[in-house]
């Protein structure tokens, strides 16, 4: 945080944000509900950097202004997760429109699995998010024979060994119990490959239909399959605080 004039006045970034008005965003500080780096800012003088400020109201964070973009698209089945593809298959970037950044995805779905992908030219932030170790979850839901166990989510929150390795699941829930079809949704923060399909085949549950619905906080939501859109500063805001950025 700075008073020097060089910086951004708080509550003319607040607004800028979408926080609130300039005048409801000074009215914020002066309640003691924004936060710069760990402190809390009441002067409403106060100037801060706005690319390298972490900024939180009532303990939210506010994403500080960068250059790159966060979009997220609802894959459909029978897309592949690249920019190109030399056998002329449908791709990411036919569903995003000529935009002027060069984008890459974060992380991959399957070519047969549907659902939430990101889109980037952050390579930092990628690189984070598709790391296991930040522990950021993703959560599928997969159509299975049924009917599905009720002992089944025991089974893969105690862990399963599959030929590269353990797994355990984060959360695991029946959606439809099912007679000859089930729905179970899958919530985990590994990144192998095809790995939900693996899990649930390991148990006796061959996936028949597969769909990642959220990344984090970031969910599908009302996006219709083959559409995108930007993130929003709430989603971005707790993402970067999930990959500590």
């Amino acid at each position: 945080m700075s008073e020097q004039p060089e910086g951004v006045r708080l509550q003319k970034l607040l607004a800028s944000s979408g926080i609130a008005s300039r005048r409801a965003c000074e009215q914020l500080m002066s309640a003691g509900r924004v936060e710069v780096d760990g402190s809390v800012v009441t002067q409403l003088g106060a100037r801060v950097d706005p690319r390298a400020a972490v900024i939180r109201v009532d303990g939210r964070r506010v994403p500080a202004a960068r250059d790159a973009t966060y979009l997220v698209l609802n894959k459909p089945r029978g897309v592949v997760s690249t920019m190109t593809d030399p056998q002329g298959r449908p791709t990411l970037a036919g569903l995003i429109g000529d935009r002027p950044e060069r984008l890459f995805h974060v992380g991959r779905l399957d070519t047969d699995t549907e659902g939430l992908i990101m889109l980037t030219n952050d390579g930092e932030f990628a690189h984070r998010l598709a790391h296991p170790s930040y522990g950021v979850q993703k959560t599928y839901v997969a159509q299975v024979p049924g009917p599905v166990s009720s002992r089944l989510a025991r089974t893969l929150e105690a862990g399963v060994t599959l030929e590269d390795g353990p797994v355990r699941v984060d959360r695991f829930r029946i959606l439809e119990r099912g007679g000859r079809r089930g729905i179970v949704e899958v919530v985990l923060h590994e990144g192998r490959k095809h790995i939900v399909r693996r899990l649930l085949a390991s148990v006796g549950y061959p996936v028949q239909q597969l769909a990642r619905t959220a990344i984090g906080p970031v969910r599908t939501g009302g996006l219709r399959a083959g559409t995108h859109r930007e993130l929003s500063g709430e989603e971005l805001g707790a993402l970067l605080d999930a990959v500590d950025l």
